[in-house]
């Protein structure tokens, strides 16, 4: 598993958003997500920060986008915080986990439990964005 950074896509990046907690870059379309290694990932702590800056960046609701979760360490989600994302009037277009871990699959698992429809994964990060610029997007 590879950053972003360390790939050709870096050169499409529109921002990037660095905080203490893991790394956001921002593309057309699409954002990809790099949480660092052993954080508890939830939503008052992190994502909604994330989300209010996507927002404020891109001036969207997240509807016309897609989240990539590339998951090149290891670390959880608190899964139920998805309720709080929905709550909030949020939407994606689709969400994608990059990860071939089992920690990580069975923690995708029970996100599926809490988001409004399905997840996709993939086993590298350039099967998802060519996939999100093919515009196979999961509707959600």
């Amino acid at each position: 598993m590879i950053s972003v950074k360390q790939t050709n896509l870096y050169s499409e990046v529109l921002k990037e958003l660095n905080y203490s907690f893991g790394d956001i870059f921002i593309f057309e379309g699409f954002i990809v997500s790099e949480i660092k290694q052993g954080i508890n990932f939830s939503w008052n702590n992190h994502a909604k920060q994330i989300v209010e800056d996507v927002s404020c960046f891109l001036g969207t609701d997240g509807r016309d986008l897609v989240y990539i979760s590339n998951r090149i360490n290891t670390y959880a989600v608190v899964a139920i915080d998805w309720l709080k994302f929905f709550k909030n009037q949020y939407s994606l277009k689709g969400y994608y986990v990059v990860s071939n871990s089992k920690f990580s699959l069975m923690n995708l698992m029970v996100e599926e439990l809490f988001f409004r429809n399905k997840i996709k994964n993939f086993k590298s990060i350039y099967s998802a964005v060519n996939w999100t610029k093919k515009g196979s997007a999961i509707v959600a």
